[in-house]
């Protein structure tokens, strides 16, 4: 059977694989309530996030700036006045077929004093641990682990 060349793109076109991710969470098992904004060329509108509750995102890509950052605050509309900052950051990797992601703080420590933890659950993934709100001397910076990982800030793990 001969297909012409037309049809043949348009069926290459709609046949594309589409590649899975996993989510970014955020749990607050902290007992005040906290702020979130996903991050990338454009800032969300803020979230509230209570105690024992959680924000999720999938794992995505900005075309403009690549990375995605997930800022969390004590104040509200912390983000727009410079308040401390806990982010976890992550970045899609697709040709690799991963995720790296990060956990740092800005402007202070917004939620000092208690430890903050990114889990995958998957083996072979490292997680990324603030304990006191601060980074440990010396460890990992910015780990990866396949893309389709789930990844769970908890925080005030502790």
């Amino acid at each position: 059977m001969h297909f012409p060349t037309t049809l043949l793109s348009l069926l290459t076109l709609f046949t594309t694989t589409i590649t899975a991710t996993g989510t970014a969470n955020v749990l607050n098992l902290c007992p005040n309530t906290l702020y979130l904004w996903s991050v990338a060329s454009n800032v969300s509108d803020q979230f509230t996030l209570g105690p024992g509750t959680t924000y999720t995102e999938a794992i995505h890509t900005d075309p403009v700036s690549g990375g995605i950052a997930i800022k969390i605050t004590e104040t509200e509309n912390g983000l727009g006045i410079g308040a401390p900052q806990l982010i976890f950051a992550y970045t899609l990797n697709p040709a690799e077929n991963s995720v790296y992601y990060d956990l740092n703080t800005v402007f202070g420590n917004p939620i000092g004093g208690r430890q903050h933890k990114i889990e995958t659950g998957a083996s072979g993934c490292p997680s990324l641990e603030l304990a006191n709100g601060t980074r440990a001397e010396g460890s990992a910076k910015t780990v990866a682990c396949f893309q389709d990982t789930d990844l769970t800030l908890r925080l005030c793990s502790s």
